[in-house]
């Protein structure tokens, strides 16, 4: 067997991190023990709003690679438990956009200290070296948009 390139590694090892198992268990670790609206359904959203700010529920859905009803439903069950609002769109009368509240943003600060957490308890396994040259490479990695 040939020995594979250094882009089908890579794409191997970006596909074990998008499989859904992997990013429900991510989801549902973060999220465990805060409010019972988010999980690893709305969890996308939440994190979505967190990168981009207010958004469309048409252009969230973009974003999270979900359906714009599917993305509305989950919005609801948030806006309800008080993490998002819908404001006015300032471009469009007719349209509003979703935004954090700041229970929302709690939990998101939350979830990306959970995050945080895990990953400097596994990286704690590396020579600092390495992990530091890890984090350089992979942030430079996302940095060029290779997929974009």
């Amino acid at each position: 067997m040939a020995q594979q390139g250094i882009g089908a590694q890579v794409a191997e090892a970006i596909a074990e991190l998008l499989r859904r198992r992997t990013r429900e268990g991510i989801y549902a670790e973060l999220a465990g023990g805060l409010d019972p609206a988010v999980d690893t359904a709305t969890y996308p959203v939440l994190s979505a709003l967190a990168r981009r700010g207010p958004s469309s529920a048409a252009a969230l859905a973009v974003e999270i690679g979900l359906d714009r009803s599917v993305t509305s439903r989950h919005a609801t069950r948030l806006e309800r438990a008080g993490l998002l609002r819908r404001d006015p769109d300032p471009a469009d009368a007719r349209a509003t956009l979703l935004n954090l509240t700041e229970g929302g943003e709690q939990a998101i600060a939350i979830m990306r200290e959970r995050l945080a957490q895990r990953l400097d308890r596994h990286l704690a396994a590396w020579p600092e070296d390495e992990a530091r040259a890890f984090a350089a490479a992979l942030a430079r990695f996302v940095h060029e948009k290779p997929f974009s």
